[in-house]
């Protein structure tokens, strides 16, 4: 157990020091990034645990990067002066 979770923060922090190098701009805080992805990851490696059980390291691993990019998603802020930034919105009157 102590192994996948240990690999499960791994792959959190792994997952946030892409996801901070990849859009650096779009993230207010680069350290509440690098604490957020090995939480999150961290927290769903042992949800998983708990709910498949022992020998299931490989979905383990996985649940636990597709929680850290989940919660990852939830600190991006919307990017100024897009292409749609001028134009008005559906159903605007």
């Amino acid at each position: 157990m102590l192994w996948e979770v240990l690999g499960s923060a791994l792959v959190g922090l792994a997952v946030a020091l892409v996801a901070g190098r990849r859009f650096a701009d779009r993230f207010r805080d680069r350290s509440l990034v690098l604490v957020t992805g090995p939480a999150a990851a961290f927290c769903g490696g042992v949800i998983t645990r708990v709910v498949l059980g022992p020998g299931y390291a490989l979905p383990t691993l996985v649940v636990a990067a597709l929680v850290a990019a989940a919660l990852l998603s939830l600190l991006v802020r919307p990017r100024r002066g897009g292409p749609a930034a001028g134009r008005p919105h559906v159903g605007a009157a």
